[in-house]
Order: C-alpha cells, then structure tokens, then sequence
C-alpha cells in the first residue's frame, strides 16, 4: 500500500506508534522520517567500555559471553538475569535485570548487540542495570543496518532503536514523497532527492552518506524560512511609498557643504544605497552595521535632511533617554543653522530639532507635540514616548531606529503606523547581537556595511585585570590618574547601582544586562561574590592614593533626568575627570575627551555589551584604553574575556558571540540561547551560511515566477506547516 507524510503513524507501524506519539509527539509518517538520530556508532571503531566513565551513559558494541537466570529470594515465581557482555577490545562487564522475563531468551550466549546504559560499579566489577539493548541476528549485523554506521535516536521507552529502524525501514519502502525542491535546482546545488535523502540520514553505509543527507534536510529548512522572507519582499514591494528624494540646492546640499571633515567611502556608498532605496515608490527597509564609531548617525542624518527636502518629517527613535538627548545634542550641533528654523540666526532653508521623552514636563511635552503636528520640526528624536497614541506627525517619511535590538517588533510597527504611507525604515545597530546576525544572514532586510573608522580615529588597547591581585589594581588606578593628568577623562563601570545607604550591592540596576547576556551558556553565576555597586565604587575611589584632588561623579539609570542631564553635561565640558557609571553610558555617549576606560566585574557582561562600553573612549585624537577587570576563576569565562581584549573588529566578535550563544530564536522574540526556531541550520557554521545564500537566490526566483506558489503545493505546504503567520511577519520586520 502506498502511503504519505500526513498518514497516521498507527496505522502503518502498529503498537509502538503509541509510545512514539506520547513521548515524541509523533504522529504521522513525516513526522517518524523527521525524527533523526542524534549520532551514530561505528561498530568497528567505538562502543568500548575504554570509552567511557564510570557514572557515564555508555553505548557499548558487545557480545553476551554468559548468562544465568535464578529465583529471586523475596518475589515467588520471578526469576533474574544476570550476563557478562564483552567489547571488542576483551573487556567485561555485567548486566542485571531483576525481572528475567523477555530477556532469557534473547540474552543468550552469542548474542551480539547494541547496549545503553549507566555504567556503574558492583563490588569491583562494572555494571550496566537494566540496560536499553538492541541485539543483531545470528551474532552479525541485521542487514536492516546494512553497513557499520549504527544510529542512535532519542531514547523513547518501550521502544528499542532496532524497532525503530525497522518502521522507518518500512515507512521508507511505502511512503511516496512529493519533493518541495526542483529537480533542476537540486542538481546546481547538487542535493539528494528527498527520498534519498531520509534514506541516507537513517541508515547510513559511511560517514558520507549522512553528511550528504543533513546536508539536503537543511538546505529545506534553509529553502522555506527564505521563500517566506521573499514572498514578504515581494509584498512589500506592491506597497506604495511617497518617494523621497533630497533636491539640488535643498538641506541635505548646504549640510554636505559645511561639514568640516570628508565623508568616508563607506559612509558615501551606503548613503548612495539608502537614497537609492529613498528615491523607490515603495518603502525602503534597510539595516545598517557600523563598528562602534564608524559614523552612522551621520548618515541616518544625512537620510533624515533628504526626507525633509522631499516635505516629509524623519523620526529617530532611541532605546534611552540618555542616547535620546545625546542624539538631540549632537545633531543639533552638527546642523548648526541649518537646525534653527524660526530663530535668531537660523538658515532660510532650516528645520528644527525636537527632543521627546517619557520625564518631559506636561507643558514641554504638549509644545513639542504642537510643533511636531503643525510647526517647523523636521527631525523628532525621542525613546519609546514617540509611540504613543497622542504623537501625530504631518508626514513622517523616514523612521530611523538606534540600536534596533533593544525594541520589539510592536513597538517599531507603532512608529511606522503614524505615517499617512508607509515610510521608508532604516534600521542601525553596532555590534551585532547573535539575532541580529542571524536575521542579516536569512537576510529579512536589505543590509548595508561601515566597516570602516573615520579618518583619525585612534586605536583602543584592551587588556584584563585580575581584581583579586591588588598590585595590579593599583596599577589601573595610577593608570587613570595619568590619563587625567594629560588633560582626558575617565569613565568606570559597575554592573550594579548599589544602594548607597548601607553599601548593599542588592539593589539591580535599570540597566543590568538582560538574562542570557550576561553568562556563557552553561557558565554559573558566582554568586558568592559581591557585585561592585556605583555607590561603592565612588567612595572606594574617593578613598584611592592614586586618585586624591581628581573630580569623580557618578551617573545610573534611577537618577532623576535633570540631574543625569546636568551630570552628561558637565562631564562632556570637561569639568569631571572620572565619571563612575552603569551601562547607561553603553550606547550613543559621545565624549571625545574621554580616553580611558575601566570596566569592574567585566565577566558579569555580555560580549557585545562590553564592545559597546569600549566604543565610549577613543573617539577623539587620543588613543583609547579599556581595562577589563575580573575576579573570576572560570578560565572559559577569562578566555572569553581575552578573546574581547585581543580584537577591537565588532563583526568577528559577532561571530564569537554567535558560537558562544548561538543565533537567538529567528522565528519569535528571543534574542539568543538554545530556542533557536532552527531544527538543523546553525549559523555558525560557514557551509550552513552557504547553503542560507543559496536557498534565498533560489526562493527569490522561485517566489518571482510563481508568487502564489501554485506550482509548488508541497514547499507551500510546508511553508504553513513550518512557519506560523506570527513568524512570518516577525522574519519579515527583523
């Protein structure tokens, strides 16, 4: 009888399919071909008890050499068994079943087979108790195995890993597969036909042969998660957008002219991208990565003058309101005239600047929000106060999104929905965050690159301390007090805002790194430790020989935004020499002064995270240094430390950060961990990346040709098996 991936399990396999849907959720035929082996043993090279240890799970390839059954002193009628098996090498161990029963028969002298279980002690010889087993027929392999491979599954109970070969052995035989992939894309890419391929993943003749196989099942994976993205492309591309291009002798003209320094190459050539995107009738959805320092606020400027040129508005929306006014500071500054329309001094053709966040006074907020609705502001800055229901724009052209990470989908969509059209969004980040890379490699958006530092910007030297040795950190503070001495600036980071009225380091800060960011995957927190808090840290440093008639200040999330406003202010003059701060300071802080940098409990931070921080020093004339300091003694955790110190280039941190954490959930909201949405994909692997590439040259082509995918039922099929409509638009808004 002929079957197909959607027939129920129990009526082709029988009994078993019972406890294969209750423990794996195996229902279907597709769903048995889907469950692959978590590894295979080869018989003629492993399965030795050398290999393992004692409390281990072992996998043995062995033969019974004896066997007994006797009655059991306190259980009437019942008999145990007990057996020696021995491996290939001539090494013993027992088995004991304490119920004979199903096992006298089958463990008998000469039986050969596969053994799974704890290996354990009894008196001086080895163990397994109650062992899972598969047995091959007549002492040699059963040809259901056809080669050396063995594979093993997920343990499932009352199922041994013969049984399940076997049902896959049958499925394989009557089940008719409609293959979602081409037959002339499967030859440029050189894959296996379907078939082939669940043959070759469930039993394998050589190591070749299920490499090959993985290699097909994740070129699907691949192949569906990129016709979605192209599909949404190709729907976005039937929206209607108000182009917006910048004009000859508008904003963007007289800006270029008065900017004091070149624009680099880079920043000239994503700028041509983002006006070409700008210049479409449909709405331009771009991701810029720049390293720490590479100038992506001027181009998104530069962006947000051609909107204005072209009679739209440019919102800019920033995680906190510290980044918030940076922005509005820096921005203003760079516009000069150009930023002060209706004021003494402005330029004819000018716009204005307007700053919008949640700690705004009813009537400042009630101003900005007029001027933004009916006055002259162009450019609107703000945190997540710009999402909210009362905020109308005239016409909001171009959203731009600082640090896109730290917002949601939702909240980015709020933003878009405010213009009269969609408006064309570029999104900016530096480092990238594992999801981050994995949604630029499936490529969700079009993604532009500044790798390179403007020119003049000087190097950040790295290196980690050891906290626990106090000439060392002795050394660091005398460190900074140079710096100090030759006219720079200082910041110091703490992981924790303390409480300064009994110096207790319990108190979190607003911004202490989210869960997942802070420890290696599978690292423990030391809990035992104390965190250093801001408070303590200002008064330890207060106290410090080497530091004594230095001005130290102190800045976190929880202090009222006047006072952390006055306190950035006074810092960027020049008039503090060492700012003591929690990662308030990460992202947007701009003080080119600033020269040094000391990061305490550097371990308690994420990979990115610390990129961030270091980015805050070395960006005047003056090179920057970054002092990593730990008390750990995990040496992953030092290793991880050492690998930041030993590079300043973000996107190889990136990749290190990928590797350590992996990609994040690309189907939902999760930034990283072990919930990827993935099945088989993992990004950090180059030939998995290769295979992403080719399947979205396939899937655009595809989608191009056949939008509707009619002439492809079973690759939409599983495009709405695999692919929620929830994770279909998060691919598609990144």
């Amino acid at each position: 009888m002929a079957i197909t991936r959607e027939s129920r399990l129990k009526d082709v396999i029988g009994k078993i399919a019972t406890n294969l849907e209750k423990q794996r959720g195996l229902r279907t035929v597709g769903d048995l071909l889907d469950f692959l082996p978590r590894r295979y043993l080869d018989a003629s090279k492993s399965g030795r008890l050398e290999d393992f240890q004692i409390g281990q799970d072992a996998v043995l390839v062995a033969t019974i050499v004896d066997a007994r059954t006797r009655p059991m002193r306190n259980r009437k009628g019942k008999k145990m068994l007990t057996a020696v098996l021995e491996d290939a090498d001539g090494r013993r161990a027992s088995l004991v079943f304490f119920s004979a029963w199903g096992h006298e028969d089958r463990l008998v002298r000469g039986a050969h087979g596969v053994f799974r279980g704890k290996l354990q002690t009894y008196g001086k010889e080895l163990q397994l108790a109650h062992p899972d087993y598969t047995l091959f027929s007549g002492g040699v392999e059963d040809p259901v195995y056809r080669g050396g491979l063995i594979p093993l599954y997920l343990a499932v109970k009352g199922v041994t890993d013969m049984q399940l070969s076997q049902a896959i052995r049958l499925v394989l035989e009557l089940v008719e597969l409609d293959d979602p992939v081409p037959e002339e894309i499967r030859g440029e890419r050189k894959l296996l036909d379907l078939h082939t391929a669940y043959d070759h993943v469930h039993f394998p003749m050589q190591d070749r042969d299920w490499g090959r196989a993985k290699r097909r099942l994740r070129y699907d994976e691949a192949l569906v998660i990129q016709t979605v993205l192209a599909q949404r492309r190709a729907e976005a591309r039937l929206l209607e957008a108000t182009p917006r291009a910048a004009v000859s002798g508008g904003l963007l003209e007289a800006f270029d002219a008065k900017l004091p320094f070149e624009l680099t190459e880079g920043q000239r050539r994503v700028g041509e991208q983002i006006a070409g995107d700008m210049a479409q009738g449909h709405p331009m959805h771009r991701l810029l990565q720049g390293e720490v320092g590479s100038g992506k606020t001027i181009v998104a400027l530069r962006a947000m003058l051609a909107a204005i040129d072209a009679g739209a508005q440019a919102a800019l929306l920033a995680p906190t309101e510290v980044l918030a006014q940076q922005h509005e500071r820096s921005i203003s500054a760079m516009l000069g005239e150009l930023g002060q329309a209706g004021m003494l001094g402005g330029a004819d053709n000018a716009t204005r600047v307007a700053l919008l966040t949640g700690s705004m006074t009813r009537s400042q907020r009630e101003k900005v929000l007029l001027d933004i609705t009916t006055g002259p502001v162009g450019i609107v800055i703000g945190t997540h106060a710009l999402i909210q229901e009362h905020v109308m724009f005239a016409d909001l052209g171009l959203v731009v999104v600082d640090e896109q990470h730290r917002f949601g989908v939702e909240q980015r969509d709020a933003l878009r929905a405010k213009a009269l059209r969609p408006p064309h969004v570029l999104v900016m980040t530096a480092t990238p965050i594992p999801r981050t890379v994995a949604m630029t490699v499936f490529g969700d958006m079009d993604t532009s690159v500044l790798s390179e530092l403007p020119r003049g910007r000087q190097p950040i030297a790295s290196h980690v301390v050891p906290g626990n040795r106090e000439s060392w950190m002795t050394r660091t503070w005398e460190r900074v007090a140079e710096e100090v001495a030759a006219g720079h600036q200082a910041y110091v980071v703490c992981p924790r805002i303390g409480d300064p009225a009994d110096g207790s380091p319990e108190v979190a800060s607003d911004e202490e790194p989210p869960a997942g960011e802070t420890y290696d995957e599978g690292e423990e927190p030391e809990a035992e430790r104390e965190l250093i808090g801001v408070h303590q840290q200002l008064e330890r440093l207060r106290g410090e020989p080497a530091l004594q008639g230095l001005r130290i200040e102190m800045l976190h999330g929880r202090m009222a935004t006047e006072e952390k406003d006055a306190v950035m202010q006074v810092f960027t003059a020049g008039d503090i020499d060492v700012l003591v701060s929690t990662t308030v300071i990460e992202v947007g802080v701009d003080v080119p002064n600033a020269t040094v940098m000391v990061v305490m409990d550097a371990d308690r931070f994420g990979i990115s995270q610390l990129h961030q921080l270091r980015g805050r020093v070395g960006r005047g004339a003056a090179a920057g240094l970054c002092l990593l300091v730990t008390e750990t003694e995990n040496p992953d955790t030092v290793e991880r430390l050492e690998a930041v110190a030993a590079t300043t280039d973000g996107f190889r941190l990136a990749d290190l950060d990928l590797s350590l954490r992996r990609e994040g959930d690309v189907l939902g909201a999760a930034q990283s961990g072990t919930r990827s949405g993935l099945r088989l994909l993992r990004l950090s692997h180059p030939s998995d990346v290769e295979l992403i590439d080719f399947a979205r040259h396939d899937a655009t082509q595809i989608v191009a040709d056949d939008p509707g995918l009619t002439t492809h039922p079973r690759l939409a099929q599983l495009v709405d098996e695999r692919i929620s409509e929830e994770q279909a638009a998060f691919l598609e808004r990144g």
